[in-house]
């Protein structure tokens, strides 16, 4: 298996070669053209990162995310949904790596086999990034009024997060 492992990807790269070869493309000026297009994508798209990493900065360090979490804490209550749990449904939608590091927390403080680490981790793993998927996507295109789109991501988010919620209290 270590075998594998280490010879996987030069193998991988000699086999697109060779075809590419075989198939008449031209393989490196292919690669340049790519890397070109991903380039010029990714500085197209670097406003648009720094404008939703920026605004997540501020929600967290606003003390915003906690402030929502107190307003929604009868309702989740009432719906047995543990409170240290909220922050995570709320963080997910708008970043994956805080949604990670808010996870490995809760795992750390709780442990991995724990209901609040085993619930955080399906809540973490059954969601999507809404935001960084729409910044991505449509930033890409070109679609500056995506409101329905993003309406219909965040009803998919808090779908989900109530479905984990229903699964990992199921195990």
């Amino acid at each position: 298996m270590k075998l594998i492992s280490i010879w996987a990807i030069p193998l991988f790269i000699l086999i697109v070669l060779i075809c590419g070869e075989y198939k008449g493309v031209k393989v490196y000026e292919s690669f340049i053209k790519g890397a070109q297009d991903g380039m010029k994508i990714g500085f197209q798209l670097f406003p648009l990162f720094l404008a939703i990493f920026g605004g997540l900065a501020v929600f967290n360090a606003s003390g915003a995310l906690e402030l929502l979490c107190r307003l929604f804490l009868p309702l989740t209550n009432r719906l047995g949904i543990p409170a240290e749990i909220l922050p995570l449904g709320l963080i997910k939608p708008l970043s994956g790596s805080g949604a990670i590091g808010y996870t490995a927390n809760l795992v750390q403080k709780h442990g991995p086999d724990s209901f609040l680490g085993t619930m955080a981790s399906i809540v973490a793993g059954c969601s999507e990034t809404t935001f960084y998927v729409i910044t991505v996507y449509l930033g890409v295109v070109g679609i500056t009024r995506p409101k329905h789109l993003v309406l219909m991501g965040l009803l998919g988010d808090l779908v989900s997060f109530l479905v984990a919620i229903m699964i990992s209290r199921q195990l």
